[in-house]
Formats: C-alpha cells, structure tokens, sequence
C-alpha cells in the first residue's frame, strides 16, 4: 500500500525562511501510522524548501521540477497517475506566499477520485478508509470514502514526528521535470474598505442568560386594568391613542 503526501514550500511568517508546513508533517504521522510506503511529492520551482521533511518521517521525495509560472496540479496528476498510490494526503492550507487551499480539491477532482477535508485520524477497511473529520466547535463525524482517495488533515491532528537530523541525511530527494501547464489566470476585484454595522442585540452573558433572552416574553408596555371605572378606563385609552399617535 502507498500513501503521497503532497508537500509545500512553507515560508516562516515573521523570517520568510523556507520551513515545513505543520499540517503537512501531521500529514506524513498520520501516513506512518497505517504502515503504508510514504513518498513525499513537491512540483515547483525549487526542492530544498521540502528537504527538512525528510527528518520527519520521510524516506523519499519526488520533485518535479517546473518553474513559478506553471501550475502545479498538471505535473502533480502526472506523477499521480504513474505512481497509482492508494491515499493521497495533504495539509488543509499551505503556509507560503499564494497558497489557497484548493490545490487538493483540484487534484481530487482531475483524478475523478473522493475527497475528505479536516481529518484527525484516517483507518483503513479493506478497499475503504474511515475518516475522522474534525467539526466547528470540537465536534467530529466520521466518514467513509472509497480507494483511492484525498485526504487533507486538520491542525488538531496527532503532532508530528520529532525531527531526526541522521533520517534527514539518509533521506532522499529525486528531481524530475515536472509536466509543464500555464497557470490559470486568478480574477480579483478590488474594492475600498468599507467598516461593517455592528450586529445589534447580541449578549455577552453566559449560555443560560443568552437562552432565557432568547425565550422570554417581553412586556409590550402600558398597564392591566381589571374592571376599572369608565371614565378610568377612557382616560387610559385617551392616553394610548395620543402616544401612539
């Protein structure tokens, strides 16, 4: 059985130096976990971005070699194609300069195959694997997918493996030109910034105080009168209709 793990250039938000993305070695974990051969896979214009990942469990990465202007996804479905693994695991959101998110969805979707987004812990079932997913507010469902598959993994994932610096001398990165696409074209629109209204009658107040806010009857003004005097009652409805007026 074989896992690829698709990989980044992750840039460090304050340094701008190339580091692994953390969601990327949670990847590679959770790889390892299910036994499977792991192989590492990067298309751009640069390797040694990826290189520290091999001191996180990773024996071998592939780099396809295509420069800044080409989209990765054609050079990646190639390689995909001919290496034929059975998952295919990647970080929900790279930590690079352009990075969207949607490089997993497009390859799920070039190679006709199912997707699952946020997973904490994957098992496989025979020719199926069974994805915990990782919900809003802690929640998690479990899914079930068929092979081969896509998987992105979600930040409360099991951490990553500790850095070994003798398994990232021993490891190997292979450099191969990758199939060479045009990137599609991104259309932006660029609008002033505009301040947004406040929402009006929201509470701050615990759970039980925001329910019974929410469930109360408020009182509509004015006042009960129970068998009052006539002129008591029209001097009180005189009243009413002058302020409502």
């Amino acid at each position: 059985m074989k896992a690829i793990v698709l990989l980044s250039a992750g840039i460090h938000p304050r340094s701008g130096a190339p580091m692994p993305v953390a969601a990327e070695l949670q990847a590679i974990a959770l790889a390892r976990r299910l036994g499977y051969e792991v192989i590492g896979l990067h298309a751009g214009p640069a390797g040694g971005a990826v290189a520290n990942c091999l001191g996180h469990g990773l024996e071998h990465i592939t780099w396809l070699n295509i420069s800044a202007a080409d989209d990765p996804l054609a050079a990646i479905s190639a390689e995909l194609t001919l290496q034929k693994p059975d998952l295919v695991l990647a970080g929900r959101r790279g930590q690079g300069g352009a990075d969207t998110g949607m490089l997993p969805y497009r390859v799920a979707r070039a190679g006709k195959i199912p997707i699952a987004a946020d997973a904490v812990a994957i098992t496989p079932q025979e020719d199926r694997f069974a994805v915990l997913q990782a919900l809003p507010r802690g929640a998690r469902r479990l899914l079930s997918l068929s092979s081969p598959a896509v998987i992105t993994v979600h930040e409360s994932a099991p951490p990553a493996m500790p850095f070994v610096y003798r398994a990232r001398l021993t490891g190997r990165v292979s450099e191969k030109p990758g199939l060479k696409s045009p990137a599609p074209a991104l259309m932006f629109e660029e609008r002033p910034y505009r301040r947004r209204p406040k929402l009006i009658g929201t509470s701050q107040g615990s759970a039980e105080e925001r329910l019974r806010a929410a469930t109360e009857q408020k009182s509509a003004g004015g006042k009960i009168m129970i068998n009052p005097p006539p002129a008591e009652a029209a001097a009180a409805i005189l009243d009413y209709l002058a302020r409502v007026r």
